[in-house]
């Protein structure tokens, strides 16, 4: 399992970039397949990064958004899977191959791993044992998540890279996603891996430098409006039809396991919502 590619974006935040990169297994992960990429980060973490020995480190000199950010990681070592991911996760021991298995197994063209998300108060390992057992070899079909995606290469030829516009910050997944709707290609959340995702520090980190309330939003929703080519009726019929298809799914997978491919811990808590 050679040809792959891992790249993420960060933007000071090293804490989390550490606890990310401490978290990979070098037994099962090729640090010289991995592509980080920082977006003008003054905390330490360009110094840190380049110690890593990683197969390419891009020093951006300003905040280029996520992505321009993937396209360079993507572009920087080119391969039959690009693994796109966020640097505020933990992985657990055997999610790559995993995953990447899962994609080929069910002709995924791009495949997400389950997830938690919130506080990492509990034993991540003794988790995914766990509820790996319980839902071997289920996918969410039609889905996937910007936290962490497996590309294949095809999905480049076929719709393009990520729109690369700093002013989207935040929006450029859903874009991406739609056009991969609106072609066809076959996407999906596989329960085989598992991560624990801590959950958008770094936008949050970015509002309180940009003085913003945490619900505004970092993006211009007017420019994703744009990119995303849809009329104020294509884009409710569109997110009735997310909603509606997520909540069978949910559905499906509580009456099935009891559990979905994505929890949230509740804050101030140890206890699970599945969404």
């Amino acid at each position: 399992m050679s040809n792959y590619t891992i790249t993420f974006a960060c933007y000071n935040q090293l804490d989390y970039t550490q606890q990310f990169i401490a978290s990979l297994d070098r037994t099962e992960v090729d640090f010289s397949r991995i592509v980080a990429v920082d977006n003008g980060s003054t905390d330490g973490t360009r110094d840190w990064l380049q110690q890593q020995g990683f197969g390419a480190v891009i020093l951006n000199e300003r905040n280029l958004g996520c992505g321009a950010a993937w396209n360079q990681g993507a572009l920087a070592i080119q391969s039959k899977w690009t693994v796109v991911m966020n640097n505020d996760v933990v992985c657990e021991p055997g999610w790559l191959s995993n995953l990447l298995q899962a994609a080929e197994l069910h002709q995924l063209q791009i495949a997400s791993p389950a997830m938690i998300e919130g506080a990492l108060n509990y034993n991540l390992p003794d988790f995914v044992r766990q509820v790996r057992a319980q839902m071997k070899g289920y996918v969410r079909q039609g889905v996937a998540h910007a936290v962490c995606m497996a590309i294949h290469e095809d999905v480049w030829n076929d719709i393009g890279y990520f729109m690369p516009v700093p002013k989207l910050l935040g929006y450029e997944d859903g874009i991406f996603f739609q056009r991969a709707i609106e072609q066809g290609l076959t996407m999906g959340i596989t329960s085989d891996a598992w991560l624990h995702h801590f959950g958008q520090t770094t936008q949050k980190a970015l509002k309180l430098e940009l003085k913003l309330q945490q619900k505004d939003s970092l993006g211009s929703r007017q420019l994703m409006q744009i990119y995303m080519g849809q009329n104020w009726l294509d884009r409710k019929l569109s997110k009735n039809r997310a909603k509606s298809q997520a909540k069978r799914l949910r559905d499906y997978e509580l009456e099935t396991f009891q559990k979905t491919v994505r929890g949230l811990i509740q804050p101030g808590t140890d206890s699970v919502v599945w969404e």
